[in-house]
């Protein structure tokens, strides 16, 4: 008998392992927090991507951080947003990795500092980890795609013909940036100063560069210190949310609204009052919902296979429809709107 067990048993065990796994005893599957809980792509990999802005309580990473939801609800993901209260490139690669240790699927990143971030990165990478940066770019081989949200040289040159109209081309200007080493306001920044070297700009001069790091109380004070600075200043360019709010609270704050001229990039329902009340007569922006909306599909069709991030590379992106990777691994979601009081109602976000 204890021969005949000792045969048996082999056999036995297969057979035992086989009804287990056909009962799906062997699934390992779990969900994350802030999304839906089925976590499916339907392509065999979970969905649980987190996005990690420059800093959260943003009203602009909100908002693309709301884009990001309503994707992962289509695809049946799980979406979470994590990141520094104030915007720090330190803080940003604790939180990788920790992002990392999770096992998460996808990082969805905006980079306060391109270069420090991306040791970080690459260890996730090659942890299996897919990273998409979005808004504000890390080093390329860092991530696999960039989600861009508007042309760089458009953006940057934009914004300095918006102004050079309001101050009919002539006078001292300033720029009012976020991080100084943030990456997409340094290449705006670059291109505003090449738009400026145009003749048809020589009677502007840029007489400097502040740099308010995203931080409200920051950027305002700033904006005092360069009125005072340069009582002659004609007009401030601020191509970032906070800032040019900011900006525009100061400049009301001396009673300068309507003799300093302020544009950049803002949202509609952070300029609307100034805008109305002819503090800012333009600014420009592209919807950052809908950025958000684009990160998340691009990361999922990462997770599930459906791109590598080589140019190309085409995918779904829902209400998007159909996006292809350009040079570089970017995808770009369209030009930026220009808002004034004969349109800013029509936006809410």
């Amino acid at each position: 008998m204890k021969k005949l067990f000792h045969a048996l048993a082999p056999g036995f065990i297969m057979l035992l392992v086989f009804i287990l796994a056909s009962c799906g005893g062997g699934s390992t599957g779990g969900s994350s927090s802030g999304g839906n809980n089925s976590g499916g792509t339907g392509g065999g990999q979970p969905l649980n991507i987190t996005f990690l802005p420059k800093a959260i309580n943003n009203p602009y990473f909100d908002s693309a951080a709301s884009g990001g939801k309503s994707a992962a609800g289509e695809l049946k993901g799980t979406f979470k947003q994590v990141g520094p209260s104030s915007a720090s490139a330190s803080e940003q690669v604790t939180w990788i990795t920790n992002l990392t240790q999770q096992h998460v699927s996808a990082i969805v990143v905006s980079a306060n500092d391109p270069n420090a971030l991306a040791p970080a990165l690459k260890q996730a990478m090659s942890q299996g980890v897919k990273v998409v940066s979005y808004d504000s770019d890390v080093a390329p081989d860092a991530r696999q795609v960039f989600v861009n949200q508007a042309n760089a040289e458009d953006i940057g040159r934009t914004e300095v013909q918006i102004l050079g109209k309001q101050i009919n081309y002539t006078g001292q200007i300033a720029i009012l940036s976020a991080a100084s080493t943030a990456t997409n306001q340094n290449t705006w920044i670059k291109y505003m100063q090449d738009e400026l070297s145009k003749p048809q700009y020589k009677g502007m001069s840029l007489v400097k560069t502040v740099y308010g790091n995203d931080d409200d109380q920051t950027s305002f004070n700033d904006t005092l210190s360069l009125l005072q600075a340069y009582p002659n200043l004609k007009g401030i360019i601020s191509p970032t949310t906070v800032g040019i709010a900011a900006a525009a609270r100061a400049i009301e704050s001396v009673n300068k609204g309507g003799k300093v001229a302020l544009t950049g990039l803002g949202t509609p329902n952070q300029m609307r009052k100034y805008v109305k009340d002819g503090t800012v007569q333009q600014f420009a922006l592209w919807d950052p919902g809908k950025l958000g909306y684009l990160a998340y599909y691009a990361a999922a069709a990462l997770v599930q296979g459906k791109i590598t991030g080589k140019e190309g590379d085409s995918f779904d992106a829902g209400t998007l429809g159909k996006k292809t990777i350009g040079a570089n691994g970017a995808i770009l979601l369209g030009p930026p709107t220009i808002f004034s009081k004969d349109n800013i109602d029509q936006f809410n976000f």
